[in-house]
């Protein structure tokens, strides 16, 4: 679950004494598609990656129900994953028909998808299992001892695709209903209890409620069914061995998640869109379209293990990732920003005076450097000549110049036009609520890597090409 932060403790007291979740977002911070794609798995219990059913659909009205009717047979199984891959794979590769043509400096163009696909699932086992039921499919052959339908593979390489990139901070192609909600709403019950779908919901909309915690009126949202779901009736409609008595049995735990879903999209959707998420779902785009070039140019699944540079630069991206993330979060969002306001790395308050010609430097080397006063009741917990920035003038630059006795000196540094003068609305005016903070999105580089064929002997060496053989094929779903 996200990060419980002060602000976020205060709320879930103030949503225990309330009866009612307290919003701790002002601003919806994760794309939502016009069209998702709605997938809950679930898997047989005891073990890890056997499917036993999915519902799934872009459509609220027409949900897709997929069963196992014998989720111990190896056949059935895969016949199951390549009934999956036939509603999944058409959905993700509709996105790639219309597509721009974007310029790159100092490299040459490519074609990015226009829109890109998006699976919400209800929880981050949900997310887990997806990957397992990648892992488990990617390698696999449709010929030789071990044959499966030719789209299991494919379908196994993009729910790897997709599972990893939920754990991409600010990624939002694949994302799980529970991890959003949380994200913008703070209950009265603990991060674990959150992990209920149905109770979150019902905290966000009508309070807590002993129904939400019943399985029998609100079944798990998987990937894992009740244990007396599977021991009263799962286990004798299996023993039955009659399909359409298993079919029901498992509609009955999924469509009421399914109803769920839904219903956390669209309380989703009442959100404004941060003004950051555009530009985080452009990087997805780009993303899911390179994942489209890469496949189509033939090239292998992904490995099994990420070799040291591919890992160490996977690492670096993510850390960027959060880093980014967190500064777009905070400056989209007033509440978020409340938070660094509180630990002393942000400051709001009322311009007391400006000094929009203050210069430094004489003759060609004269600068101008407008000096804010800034009254504020907020701690200031920085150094003099800490770099600063602000939510009101994006990409303007400033620095702090002192700080105490409830008054704040910043100077400006960048952001003002290239005149003599600063442009107008540059410079705050007195009066103004403004807000400046030490979080800025001036990141260091990711240090320069080698490559994979250079990989030092200290960390294993260049990596061999990955090639699946039989044991692979009969590995975890056999």
């Amino acid at each position: 679950m996200p990060d419980l932060s002060l602000l976020t403790s205060l709320a879930r007291l103030r949503a225990l004494d309330e009866g009612i979740a307290q919003p701790v977002a002002t601003v919806r911070h994760c794309h939502l598609s016009e069209r998702p794609m709605v997938f809950i798995p679930l898997k047989l219990s005891g073990e890890a990656a056997a499917p036993l059913a999915a519902m799934l659909g872009t459509d609220r009205d027409r949900p897709r129900l997929l069963v196992v009717t014998q989720p111990r047979n190896r056949d059935l199984r895969f016949a199951w994953a390549a009934e999956l891959a036939g509603v999944l794979l058409p959905y993700v590769e509709g996105f790639l028909n219309d597509t721009e043509t974007v310029e790159r400096r100092n490299a040459d163009p490519y074609e990015r998808a226009l829109d890109a696909p998006q699976l919400i699932v209800p929880n981050l086992a949900g997310v887990a299992f997806t990957r397992l039921l990648g892992r488990s499919t990617r390698f696999r052959r449709p010929d030789g001892p071990y044959p499966v339908p030719d789209v299991v593979p494919l379908l196994g390489r993009w729910l790897t695709y997709f599972g990893e990139r939920a754990a991409y901070p600010g990624s939002s192609l694949m994302t799980a209903a529970t991890e959003e909600l949380g994200r913008h709403w703070a209950s009265g019950q603990s991060g674990l209890e959150d992990a209920n779908l149905a109770a979150l919901t019902a905290w966000i909309t009508t309070g807590p409620s002993d129904e939400a915690e019943d399985p029998l009126i609100w079944p798990p949202a998987g990937p894992a069914t009740d244990p007396g779901f599977d021991a009263e009736v799962l286990a004798p409609a299996i023993d039955s061995e009659k399909p359409e008595r298993i079919t029901e049995a498992l509609r009955t735990q999924l469509e009421p998640t399914w109803r769920l879903m839904w219903q956390a999209i669209d309380l989703l959707a009442a959100l404004p869109e941060g003004p950051s998420v555009a530009q985080r779902w452009e990087h997805d785009r780009g993303s899911f379209s390179a994942m489209a070039v890469h496949i189509a140019e033939g090239a292998p699944p992904q490995p099994r293990r990420d070799g040291a540079i591919t890992a160490a630069a996977k690492l670096a991206r993510m850390e960027r990732a959060q880093a980014a993330y967190d500064v777009q979060r905070a400056y989209d969002d007033p509440l978020v920003m409340a938070e660094y306001r509180l630990t002393g790395e942000a400051f709001a308050g009322e311009v007391a005076e400006t000094v929009p010609d203050n210069a430094e430097g004489e003759g060609r080397s004269r600068k101008l450097r407008p000096l804010v006063v800034i009254k504020t009741d907020d701690p200031v917990r920085l150094p003099p000549g800490a770099s600063l920035g602000t939510p009101q003038r994006r990409g303007q630059g400033a620095e702090l110049v002192d700080a105490g006795q409830g008054l704040v000196t910043i100077k400006i540094t960048k952001g003002m036009g290239r005149g003599k003068t600063p442009a107008p609305g540059a410079v705050p005016e007195v009066g103004e609520r403004v807000c400046y903070t030490s979080l800025t999105d001036d990141f260091q580089g990711s240090p320069a890597l080698p490559d994979a064929e250079a990989t030092p002997w200290t960390h294993g060496g260049p990596p061999q090409e990955y090639v699946p053989d039989d044991e692979d094929a009969q590995e975890e779903w056999s």
